[in-house]
Protein backbone atom coordinates (compact mmCIF):
# COMPACT_ATOMS: atom_id res chain seq x y z
CA UNK A 1 0.00 0.00 0.00
CA UNK A 2 1.39 3.34 -1.43
CA UNK A 3 2.05 5.60 1.60
CA UNK A 4 0.46 9.33 0.85
CA UNK A 5 2.68 12.33 2.17
CA UNK A 6 1.06 15.01 3.83
CA UNK A 7 3.04 17.67 2.84
CA UNK A 8 1.80 17.48 -1.03
CA UNK A 9 0.43 20.95 -1.68
CA UNK A 10 -1.98 19.11 -3.69
CA UNK A 11 -4.11 17.90 -0.81
CA UNK A 12 -5.00 21.00 0.52
CA UNK A 13 -7.27 23.76 -0.47
CA UNK A 14 -6.27 27.58 0.15
CA UNK A 15 -8.22 28.49 3.37
CA UNK A 16 -8.79 32.20 2.25
CA UNK A 17 -9.69 31.72 -1.30
CA UNK A 18 -12.44 29.05 0.43
CA UNK A 19 -13.61 31.82 2.45
CA UNK A 20 -14.20 33.58 -0.61
CA UNK A 21 -16.10 30.74 -2.18
CA UNK A 22 -18.45 30.57 1.39
CA UNK A 23 -19.36 34.10 1.06
CA UNK A 24 -20.87 33.29 -2.33
CA UNK A 25 -23.31 32.03 -0.47
CA UNK A 26 -24.46 34.66 1.00
CA UNK A 27 -24.30 36.53 -2.54
CA UNK A 28 -26.66 33.43 -4.06
CA UNK A 29 -28.96 34.66 -1.00
CA UNK A 30 -29.27 38.07 -2.35
CA UNK A 31 -30.09 36.53 -5.77
CA UNK A 32 -32.56 34.66 -4.94
CA UNK A 33 -35.88 35.97 -6.03
CA UNK A 34 -37.60 33.48 -3.75
CA UNK A 35 -36.33 35.95 -0.69
CA UNK A 36 -37.75 39.17 0.21
CA UNK A 37 -37.26 42.10 -1.49
CA UNK A 38 -35.72 43.66 1.85
CA UNK A 39 -34.11 41.31 2.90
CA UNK A 40 -32.22 40.43 -0.37
CA UNK A 41 -30.84 44.28 -0.32
CA UNK A 42 -29.93 43.26 3.28
CA UNK A 43 -27.96 39.62 2.27
CA UNK A 44 -26.20 42.10 -0.55
CA UNK A 45 -25.15 44.75 2.45
CA UNK A 46 -23.99 41.58 4.66
CA UNK A 47 -21.69 40.65 2.09
CA UNK A 48 -20.06 44.23 1.91
CA UNK A 49 -19.59 43.86 5.46
CA UNK A 50 -18.19 40.55 5.19
CA UNK A 51 -15.76 41.52 2.53
CA UNK A 52 -14.75 44.76 4.57
CA UNK A 53 -13.33 42.47 7.44
CA UNK A 54 -11.87 39.96 5.31
CA UNK A 55 -9.81 42.99 3.62
CA UNK A 56 -9.26 44.69 7.26
CA UNK A 57 -7.75 41.33 8.84
CA UNK A 58 -6.30 38.88 6.54
CA UNK A 59 -5.38 41.13 2.89
CA UNK A 60 -3.58 42.95 5.66
CA UNK A 61 -1.50 40.06 7.16
CA UNK A 62 -0.48 39.13 3.31
CA UNK A 63 0.79 42.63 2.85
CA UNK A 64 2.35 42.61 6.70
CA UNK A 65 4.05 39.56 5.90
CA UNK A 66 5.63 41.11 2.17
CA UNK A 67 6.98 44.09 3.61
CA UNK A 68 8.58 41.99 6.17
CA UNK A 69 10.22 39.92 3.41
CA UNK A 70 8.17 36.62 5.05
CA UNK A 71 8.46 33.85 2.44
CA UNK A 72 6.71 30.81 4.92
CA UNK A 73 4.68 28.54 2.57
CA UNK A 74 1.30 28.44 3.07
CA UNK A 75 0.03 24.44 3.16
CA UNK A 76 -1.20 24.59 -0.59
CA UNK A 77 2.17 25.56 -1.47
CA UNK A 78 1.86 29.38 -2.45
CA UNK A 79 3.83 31.96 -0.91
CA UNK A 80 2.52 35.72 0.61
CA UNK A 81 2.60 37.31 -2.60
CA UNK A 82 0.96 34.23 -4.66
CA UNK A 83 -1.63 34.15 -1.99
CA UNK A 84 -2.29 38.51 -2.38
CA UNK A 85 -2.16 38.00 -6.49
CA UNK A 86 -4.54 35.22 -5.96
CA UNK A 87 -6.74 36.62 -3.49
CA UNK A 88 -7.23 40.02 -5.32
CA UNK A 89 -8.59 38.18 -8.29
CA UNK A 90 -10.92 36.51 -6.57
CA UNK A 91 -12.37 39.66 -4.42
CA UNK A 92 -12.40 41.79 -8.60
CA UNK A 93 -14.26 39.20 -9.46
CA UNK A 94 -16.76 39.07 -6.26
CA UNK A 95 -17.11 42.66 -6.21
CA UNK A 96 -18.21 42.56 -9.55
CA UNK A 97 -21.02 39.99 -9.58
CA UNK A 98 -21.75 42.34 -6.43
CA UNK A 99 -22.84 45.33 -8.35
CA UNK A 100 -23.89 43.22 -11.19
CA UNK A 101 -26.78 42.08 -8.40
CA UNK A 102 -27.47 45.21 -7.52
CA UNK A 103 -27.68 47.23 -10.45
CA UNK A 104 -28.97 44.56 -12.67
CA UNK A 105 -31.45 42.82 -10.38
CA UNK A 106 -32.08 44.48 -6.67
CA UNK A 107 -32.56 48.19 -8.50
CA UNK A 108 -35.21 46.88 -11.30
CA UNK A 109 -37.04 45.20 -8.44
CA UNK A 110 -36.99 47.67 -6.08
CA UNK A 111 -38.48 49.95 -9.18
CA UNK A 112 -41.41 48.21 -9.23
CA UNK A 113 -42.66 48.31 -5.67
CA UNK A 114 -41.87 52.27 -6.07
CA UNK A 115 -38.52 52.12 -4.14
CA UNK A 116 -35.97 54.17 -5.74
CA UNK A 117 -32.71 55.88 -5.55
CA UNK A 118 -32.42 58.70 -7.53
CA UNK A 119 -29.96 61.03 -8.58
CA UNK A 120 -30.03 64.86 -7.69
CA UNK A 121 -30.95 66.16 -11.36
CA UNK A 122 -33.99 63.74 -11.29
CA UNK A 123 -35.36 65.09 -7.67
CA UNK A 124 -38.92 66.80 -8.04
CA UNK A 125 -38.75 70.05 -6.77
CA UNK A 126 -40.53 69.23 -3.36
CA UNK A 127 -37.85 66.50 -2.93
CA UNK A 128 -35.02 68.75 -3.91
CA UNK A 129 -36.01 71.13 -1.46
CA UNK A 130 -36.18 69.00 1.71
CA UNK A 131 -32.31 67.36 0.47
CA UNK A 132 -31.04 71.18 0.64
CA UNK A 133 -32.68 72.27 3.69
CA UNK A 134 -31.22 68.95 5.32
CA UNK A 135 -27.80 69.27 3.87
CA UNK A 136 -28.01 73.36 5.12
CA UNK A 137 -29.31 72.11 8.33
CA UNK A 138 -27.91 68.59 9.13
CA UNK A 139 -24.75 68.02 7.21
CA UNK A 140 -23.29 71.64 6.23
CA UNK A 141 -22.06 72.41 9.62
CA UNK A 142 -20.25 69.08 10.41
CA UNK A 143 -17.99 69.39 7.09
CA UNK A 144 -14.63 70.42 6.79
CA UNK A 145 -13.33 70.96 3.18
CA UNK A 146 -9.45 70.63 2.97
CA UNK A 147 -7.68 71.85 -0.15
CA UNK A 148 -4.45 69.81 -0.55
CA UNK A 149 -1.33 72.06 -1.57
CA UNK A 150 2.66 72.58 0.30
CA UNK A 151 1.18 74.13 2.91
CA UNK A 152 -1.92 72.06 3.87
CA UNK A 153 -0.66 68.06 3.71
CA UNK A 154 -3.42 65.33 2.54
CA UNK A 155 -5.77 64.74 5.62
CA UNK A 156 -6.29 61.70 7.51
CA UNK A 157 -8.69 59.31 6.38
CA UNK A 158 -10.14 57.32 8.67
CA UNK A 159 -10.71 53.90 8.17
CA UNK A 160 -13.97 52.65 6.06
CA UNK A 161 -15.09 56.75 5.87
CA UNK A 162 -16.82 57.76 3.24
CA UNK A 163 -15.32 60.26 1.11
CA UNK A 164 -15.57 63.11 -2.09
CA UNK A 165 -12.11 63.99 -3.88
CA UNK A 166 -12.73 67.13 -5.53
CA UNK A 167 -10.87 68.53 -8.87
CA UNK A 168 -10.51 72.21 -8.31
CA UNK A 169 -9.21 75.39 -10.05
CA UNK A 170 -8.90 78.92 -8.90
CA UNK A 171 -11.49 81.42 -10.27
CA UNK A 172 -8.66 83.92 -10.45
CA UNK A 173 -5.56 82.13 -11.73
CA UNK A 174 -7.24 79.99 -14.33
CA UNK A 175 -3.87 79.29 -15.75
CA UNK A 176 -2.12 77.05 -12.58
CA UNK A 177 -2.32 73.15 -12.12
CA UNK A 178 -5.63 72.25 -10.91
CA UNK A 179 -5.52 71.25 -7.05
CA UNK A 180 -7.11 68.57 -5.19
CA UNK A 181 -9.74 69.04 -2.40
CA UNK A 182 -11.33 66.33 -0.03
CA UNK A 183 -14.12 66.12 2.30
CA UNK A 184 -15.11 63.76 4.05
CA UNK A 185 -18.68 62.89 5.52
CA UNK A 186 -19.52 62.31 9.11
CA UNK A 187 -20.53 58.98 10.07
CA UNK A 188 -23.39 60.79 11.67
CA UNK A 189 -25.34 61.48 9.10
CA UNK A 190 -26.93 58.55 7.44
CA UNK A 191 -25.84 57.89 3.78
CA UNK A 192 -29.50 57.37 2.48
CA UNK A 193 -31.72 60.00 2.78
CA UNK A 194 -35.99 59.19 2.42
CA UNK A 195 -37.48 61.89 0.20
CA UNK A 196 -40.86 62.73 0.73
CA UNK A 197 -43.11 61.67 -2.04
CA UNK A 198 -46.30 62.45 -3.05
CA UNK A 199 -47.52 58.84 -4.61
CA UNK A 200 -47.04 56.48 -1.96
CA UNK A 201 -43.71 55.40 -2.88
CA UNK A 202 -40.02 55.08 -0.72
CA UNK A 203 -37.39 57.98 -2.61
CA UNK A 204 -33.74 57.89 -1.42
CA UNK A 205 -31.21 59.71 -2.77
CA UNK A 206 -27.28 59.32 -1.37
CA UNK A 207 -25.75 61.74 0.82
CA UNK A 208 -22.60 61.89 -1.47
CA UNK A 209 -24.85 62.77 -4.66
CA UNK A 210 -25.96 66.10 -1.72
CA UNK A 211 -22.48 67.33 -0.66
CA UNK A 212 -21.86 66.80 -4.54
CA UNK A 213 -24.37 69.18 -5.82
CA UNK A 214 -23.68 71.87 -3.16
CA UNK A 215 -19.85 71.55 -3.06
CA UNK A 216 -19.46 75.17 -4.61
CA UNK A 217 -20.60 76.43 -1.32
CA UNK A 218 -17.73 74.23 0.43
CA UNK A 219 -15.47 75.78 -2.36
CA UNK A 220 -15.61 79.48 -2.89
CA UNK A 221 -13.09 80.84 -5.43
CA UNK A 222 -12.61 77.39 -6.77
CA UNK A 223 -14.30 75.99 -10.37
CA UNK A 224 -15.30 72.11 -9.72
CA UNK A 225 -13.77 70.42 -12.73
CA UNK A 226 -15.10 66.76 -11.13
CA UNK A 227 -15.41 65.09 -8.22
CA UNK A 228 -15.50 61.41 -7.07
CA UNK A 229 -16.61 59.70 -3.91
CA UNK A 230 -14.35 57.03 -2.59
CA UNK A 231 -13.24 55.20 0.39
CA UNK A 232 -9.79 53.95 1.99
CA UNK A 233 -9.58 49.90 4.34
CA UNK A 234 -7.25 50.18 6.65
CA UNK A 235 -4.91 47.59 8.00
CA UNK A 236 -7.13 46.41 11.06
CA UNK A 237 -4.75 43.25 12.30
CA UNK A 238 -3.72 43.66 15.60
CA UNK A 239 -0.38 43.36 16.14
CA UNK A 240 0.98 42.35 19.64
CA UNK A 241 4.50 42.80 20.86
CA UNK A 242 4.59 41.17 24.11
CA UNK A 243 8.46 41.56 24.61
CA UNK A 244 8.01 45.23 24.87
CA UNK A 245 4.65 45.79 26.18
CA UNK A 246 4.26 45.12 30.57
CA UNK A 247 0.77 43.35 30.12
CA UNK A 248 -0.79 41.83 27.22
CA UNK A 249 -4.03 44.29 28.36
CA UNK A 250 -1.81 47.56 27.49
CA UNK A 251 -0.82 46.27 24.18
CA UNK A 252 -4.54 45.43 23.08
CA UNK A 253 -5.44 49.26 24.27
CA UNK A 254 -2.21 49.89 22.30
CA UNK A 255 -3.57 48.37 19.22
CA UNK A 256 -6.97 49.03 19.24
CA UNK A 257 -5.87 53.04 19.47
CA UNK A 258 -4.24 52.66 16.34
CA UNK A 259 -6.76 50.46 14.43
CA UNK A 260 -8.09 53.72 12.48
CA UNK A 261 -4.78 54.91 11.63
CA UNK A 262 -3.33 51.97 10.06
CA UNK A 263 -1.45 51.17 6.81
CA UNK A 264 -3.74 51.16 3.29
CA UNK A 265 -4.89 48.51 2.30
CA UNK A 266 -7.98 48.86 -0.03
CA UNK A 267 -9.17 51.37 -2.44
CA UNK A 268 -12.64 51.59 -3.67
CA UNK A 269 -13.68 54.53 -6.18
CA UNK A 270 -16.29 55.03 -8.52
CA UNK A 271 -15.54 53.49 -11.77
CA UNK A 272 -16.31 57.58 -13.63
CA UNK A 273 -13.66 58.78 -11.90
CA UNK A 274 -11.60 61.44 -13.17
CA UNK A 275 -8.00 59.93 -13.76
CA UNK A 276 -6.07 62.62 -11.75
CA UNK A 277 -8.24 62.17 -9.09
CA UNK A 278 -7.33 58.57 -8.74
CA UNK A 279 -3.72 58.99 -9.38
CA UNK A 280 -3.46 61.40 -6.87
CA UNK A 281 -5.01 59.00 -4.34
CA UNK A 282 -2.80 56.23 -5.62
CA UNK A 283 0.32 57.77 -4.97
CA UNK A 284 -1.08 59.01 -1.48
CA UNK A 285 -1.45 56.00 -0.41
CA UNK A 286 1.20 53.71 -2.09
CA UNK A 287 -1.34 51.46 -3.22
CA UNK A 288 -0.83 48.99 -5.91
CA UNK A 289 -3.18 48.22 -8.74
CA UNK A 290 -4.42 45.28 -7.69
CA UNK A 291 -5.54 46.41 -4.53
CA UNK A 292 -7.93 49.60 -6.57
CA UNK A 293 -11.29 48.62 -6.66
CA UNK A 294 -13.13 50.94 -9.28
CA UNK A 295 -17.19 50.12 -8.85
CA UNK A 296 -20.05 50.47 -10.72
CA UNK A 297 -22.14 52.15 -8.40
CA UNK A 298 -22.05 53.60 -4.18
CA UNK A 299 -18.63 53.25 -2.61
CA UNK A 300 -19.32 50.33 -0.19
CA UNK A 301 -22.39 48.32 -0.57
CA UNK A 302 -23.07 48.46 3.42
CA UNK A 303 -24.49 51.27 3.16
CA UNK A 304 -27.79 49.75 1.86
CA UNK A 305 -28.55 48.50 5.14
CA UNK A 306 -29.98 52.14 5.50
CA UNK A 307 -32.17 51.04 2.40
CA UNK A 308 -33.54 48.40 4.39
CA UNK A 309 -33.75 50.03 7.83
CA UNK A 310 -35.29 53.22 6.23
CA UNK A 311 -38.22 51.71 4.05
CA UNK A 312 -41.31 50.88 5.88
CA UNK A 313 -42.49 47.87 3.86
CA UNK A 314 -43.06 44.70 5.81
CA UNK A 315 -44.51 42.79 3.32
CA UNK A 316 -40.76 42.64 1.84
CA UNK A 317 -38.98 41.78 5.28
CA UNK A 318 -39.01 38.52 6.52
CA UNK A 319 -42.07 38.58 9.32
CA UNK A 320 -40.87 38.96 13.13
CA UNK A 321 -41.56 35.17 14.68
CA UNK A 322 -40.16 36.13 18.22
CA UNK A 323 -42.81 38.15 19.47
CA UNK A 324 -46.76 38.16 17.27
CA UNK A 325 -49.74 39.76 18.84
CA UNK A 326 -53.22 38.46 18.28
CA UNK A 327 -56.71 39.67 17.57
CA UNK A 328 -57.15 40.68 21.09
CA UNK A 329 -53.26 41.93 21.67
CA UNK A 330 -51.99 39.35 24.23
CA UNK A 331 -48.49 38.59 23.43
CA UNK A 332 -47.07 35.60 23.36
CA UNK A 333 -43.44 34.92 23.78
CA UNK A 334 -41.74 31.74 22.39
CA UNK A 335 -39.06 30.31 24.76
CA UNK A 336 -37.76 26.69 23.98
CA UNK A 337 -36.31 25.95 27.79
CA UNK A 338 -38.57 25.76 30.57
CA UNK A 339 -35.91 26.39 32.81
CA UNK A 340 -36.27 30.03 32.02
CA UNK A 341 -39.44 30.60 32.98
CA UNK A 342 -38.85 32.39 36.10
CA UNK A 343 -37.17 35.26 33.81
CA UNK A 344 -39.64 35.40 31.60
CA UNK A 345 -42.56 36.08 33.97
CA UNK A 346 -40.10 38.61 35.28
CA UNK A 347 -39.83 40.18 31.51
CA UNK A 348 -43.76 39.54 31.02
CA UNK A 349 -44.89 41.34 33.97
CA UNK A 350 -42.73 44.57 33.18
CA UNK A 351 -44.82 44.59 30.33
CA UNK A 352 -48.06 44.09 31.99
CA UNK A 353 -47.39 46.87 34.35
CA UNK A 354 -46.45 49.62 31.72
CA UNK A 355 -49.80 48.45 29.90
CA UNK A 356 -52.90 46.86 31.65
CA UNK A 357 -53.50 43.96 28.90
CA UNK A 358 -53.85 40.09 29.40
CA UNK A 359 -49.96 38.40 29.21
CA UNK A 360 -49.88 34.47 28.30
CA UNK A 361 -46.94 32.46 28.42
CA UNK A 362 -46.40 29.73 25.94
CA UNK A 363 -43.39 27.33 26.18
CA UNK A 364 -41.85 26.22 23.00
CA UNK A 365 -41.55 22.58 24.62
CA UNK A 366 -43.82 20.18 26.40
CA UNK A 367 -44.09 19.94 29.67
CA UNK A 368 -42.38 16.59 30.50
CA UNK A 369 -39.17 17.92 28.64
CA UNK A 370 -38.75 20.91 30.79
CA UNK A 371 -37.88 19.12 34.02
CA UNK A 372 -36.24 21.45 36.58
CA UNK A 373 -32.33 20.10 37.43
CA UNK A 374 -32.35 18.37 41.00
CA UNK A 375 -30.83 20.63 43.82
CA UNK A 376 -27.06 20.61 43.81
CA UNK A 377 -25.13 18.79 46.61
CA UNK A 378 -24.02 22.15 48.39
CA UNK A 379 -27.78 22.41 49.15
CA UNK A 380 -28.31 25.57 46.41
CA UNK A 381 -31.07 25.25 44.03
CA UNK A 382 -30.24 25.45 40.58
CA UNK A 383 -33.73 27.35 40.23
CA UNK A 384 -35.51 29.95 40.02
CA UNK A 385 -33.81 32.69 38.10
CA UNK A 386 -29.68 31.67 38.66
CA UNK A 387 -27.71 33.92 36.88
CA UNK A 388 -30.90 36.08 36.11
CA UNK A 389 -30.35 38.92 39.17
CA UNK A 390 -28.49 40.95 36.98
Amino acid sequence: MTRISLGDPRLYLNRHLQWLAFKYRVLEEARDPGNPLLERVKFLAITANNLDEFVEIRVSSFLQKIEHGGQSISPDGLTPSEELDRVSASMHQFVREQYQCWNDELLPALAKHQIRVLPVDQLSPKAAQFAKTFYDRRVYPMLTPVTVDPSHPFPHVLNKALCIGFLLRRRRHANEKPVFGVVTLPRAVPRLLRLPSGNGGNHFVFLRDIVADNAEKLYRGFEILASAPFGITRNNNLYLEEEETRTLLEAVDLQVAQRRKGNAVRLEIESGAHPEIVSRLVSTFELDESLIFRVDGPVNLQRLFNLYDETPRPDLKYARNCCTSGPERQDHLFHPYGLQLPHARRVLQGRRLQRDEPVRLRPAAPESTSRPLPPRDDGERSLPGRGNSR
